[in-house]
């Protein structure tokens, strides 16, 4: 009996590893292909705004086309999962299972989705940095627990450290074409400059989506959620999505660069 006890003992990851079955229900919970083609559409949509920087009134269907290819939402949703389910191997996603199946828990996961989506409008994005400039230095339980939830999950933090990286693999991948001479320290201090910036823009970012995102739900239905992401799970998870998100966009991002290098110089023009 002892030496039964002491083998368990040595090997506690296993009896709590998540199945691929149990990740591919949270995937569906999470929404996580719809997802994936929403940064899609809005990758290829962005890219236009590159070309008119790096190279206006050239590339032709030959840049839409590498560029619908490095976002290609099977691909994207491919790198997520690939970062997400190993962060989440080890851990017991049950509990994960039982927030996301349930009334509370499907609809956070819905309107995280449906607000990704509608943000992607100028319009709406405005008013959802609107939205949270309203309730904004009035103490209200809604404020608290955004901002909460935002502390909990270290959300600016981890969205500007995701963006510098991103920014830093987009001119490593310039760097690797003709005509884009960059040392290494260069890149580091022309992504740093940018630190301040994105961190504003990452702020109002992440509180008007949350406002706009959560607004429908009863501060007793956020309150659930925000409790859920204090836990040792909720960490996981959050862990989890960070690690998947920052897979596919320090990939797309070395893609977009070293495609805009091609392009800058004639060719694929």
């Amino acid at each position: 009996m002892l030496r039964l006890l002491s083998f368990i003992m040595l090997f506690p990851a296993a009896l709590w590893a998540a199945t691929p079955e149990e990740l591919g229900r949270l995937h569906t919970a999470l929404q996580t292909d719809v997802l994936m083609e929403i940064l899609s559409e809005e990758g290829v949509e962005q890219s236009e705004d590159l070309r008119g920087e790096m190279f206006p009134g050239r590339g032709g269907f030959g840049w839409t086309a590498t560029a619908k290819q490095i976002y290609a939402p099977e691909r994207m949703t491919s790198l997520f999962r690939a970062a997400f389910d190993a962060e989440l191997k080890d851990v017991d996603v049950l509990p994960l299972l039982d927030f996301y199946s349930s009334e509370t828990g499907s609809r956070v996961a819905a309107l995280e989705v449906q607000a990704r989506r509608a943000i992607m409008s100028d319009d709406v994005e405005a008013a959802a940095r609107a939205a949270y400039e309203d309730i904004e230095g009035r103490g209200s339980q809604r404020e608290e627990l955004l901002n909460e939830f935002a502390d909990l999950n270290s959300l600016i933090d981890r969205n500007v450290a995701g963006a510098l990286n991103a920014n830093l693999a987009f001119y490593r991948g310039l760097g690797s074409g003709e005509g884009f001479e960059m040392t290494e320290d260069q890149m580091l201090r022309e992504v740093w400059d940018q630190e301040a910036s994105i961190r504003d823009d990452t702020s109002g970012w992440v509180f008007g989506y949350m406002a706009f995102a959560y607004e429908p739900l009863t501060d007793e239905q956020l309150r659930s959620y925000v409790d859920l992401t204090a836990t040792d799970v909720g960490r996981d998870l959050n862990r989890a999505l960070f690690a998947g998100f920052d897979a596919v966009f320090l990939d797309v991002s070395f893609a977009l660069g070293a495609a805009t290098a091609r392009f800058s110089v004639g060719d694929e023009l």
